[in-house]
């Protein structure tokens, strides 16, 4: 057998990295899916390519390894984009029963967008992130979803951090920590 460096294992790895991450965060949550990532995911299996790495020779071994530092980058890509690989998840999924649920909810008088709470983390002593999933018939939010830089909405009560689209009409608004829908500061 020819020793040759293998470039589909760097791939694997990087495939691996997303199918391992999806299940944490989407069932752990954003932060709880983070951390359990980072505290098992990331150690076990970079522990398992080094002594992967260990029993193999040549270019193999350099392949293994570069397998490592495939997934260790994918990890970071993913975990700094963990809250949008979330969203996108769930709304691959869930999309339906999400829409189903926001225009369920009764018009409100205020002049206020349809809502329901779409995700939230926190930690004690630390406070809690509400995100916020909005039906916006008119697509008014579009625009602050491109700019993506924090501001006062029409149709949100308070300031937001971020808006972020997930289709035509629906649209995620990310609180400040403390913030809610109901409680602005």
């Amino acid at each position: 057998m020819r020793d040759r460096f293998n470039w589909l294992l760097p791939f694997y790895a990087a495939v691996g990295a997303l199918f391992l991450f999806v299940p944490f965060i989407t069932t752990f949550g954003y932060d709880g899916g983070e951390f359990l990532y980072v505290l098992l995911a990331i150690p076990i299996i970079s522990i398992a390519l080094i002594v992967l790495a260990f029993f193999k020779r040549g270019r193999l071994r350099l392949a293994v390894l570069s397998m490592l530092v495939v997934f260790w980058a994918s990890s970071w890509g993913l975990l700094k984009n963990a809250l949008e690989v979330r969203s996108e998840v769930r709304w691959l999924f869930l999309s339906r029963h999400y829409k189903a649920k926001v225009l369920a909810e009764p018009v409100p008088a205020n002049g206020e967008l349809k809502h329901i709470e779409w995700d939230g983390w926190g930690f004690a002593g630390a406070g809690d992130t509400d995100v916020f999933l909005v039906y916006d018939p008119s697509d008014s939010l579009s625009a602050a979803a491109k700019n993506q830089a924090p501001g006062k909405f029409n149709g949100i009560p308070c300031e937001v951090y971020k808006i972020r689209r997930l289709e035509s009409h629906y649209y995620t608004a990310l609180f400040y920590t403390d913030t809610s829908w109901d409680q602005c500061n």
